[in-house]
């Protein structure tokens, strides 16, 4: 009878520590969304969407950048990523998401969207990311975030390039906390994909 006692214990004391074990108390990060700012700049000068569409294909993301942690770059050139904050996604399916907003937020084409392939759509855009990243100075303070974008827009019946725009953006945080810097990220992101939207639908428009 004691040893079946003993065996009893034992058995809940073993799941007890497993429990422990297994049990992750660490707090999940942070999540962070970029939006798309509605533009007020007149892309059509007849006010009407242009009869085309366009895919957006999903961005190529420099090594290093190409995940879902918000990276900072200080003077020695070294990069890290903030402590327990991510974006809401992997950058290249978040930016792919800001771009196709972008477009719908300044209308100048019919259909705008998110695509893998550049067949599925009459013009498709291509975006590679240079550079994403929050930039500390030596003399520290808060950082400049840096967004340099290079995209191109093509024909998917040819697959010719009809234009190339690399908007190279840089947007000053307010202060070193993190809703600061999240903020002057997307000022930087919306900027940069504005400019190659306007860019996109003038090229368009003359062909």
């Amino acid at each position: 009878m004691k040893r079946t006692m003993l065996l009893v214990l034992l058995g809940v004391t073993l799941a007890a520590c497993a429990g422990s074990l297994f049990k992750n108390k660490t707090p999940p990060p942070t999540m962070y969304m970029l939006r798309a700012t509605p533009s007020t700049a007149a892309v059509d000068p007849g006010g009407n969407s242009l009869p085309t569409d366009l895919a957006v294909l999903r961005p190529r993301v420099r090594a290093g950048l190409d995940t879902d942690r918000i990276a900072a770059l200080y003077p020695d050139r070294r990069m890290d990523y903030f402590a327990d904050v991510r974006w809401s996604g992997p950058l290249d399916e978040v930016l792919q998401d800001l771009a196709v907003q972008q477009f719908h937020s300044n209308p100048g084409l019919r259909n705008v969207s998110a695509e893998a392939s550049v067949f599925g759509s009459t013009y498709w855009l291509e975006i590679e990311v240079a550079d994403f990243q929050a930039e500390y100075s030596a003399a520290g303070g808060a950082p400049t975030v840096h967004v340099h974008l290079q995209a191109r827009i093509g024909n998917s019946g040819d697959r010719h390039v009809l234009g190339r725009f690399e908007p190279d953006v840089r947007e000053a945080a307010a202060d070193n906390r993190m809703s600061a810097i999240v903020d002057a990220y997307n000022r930087a992101a919306d900027n940069a994909l504005a400019e190659i939207a306007e860019g996109v639908a003038r090229t368009i428009a003359v062909k």
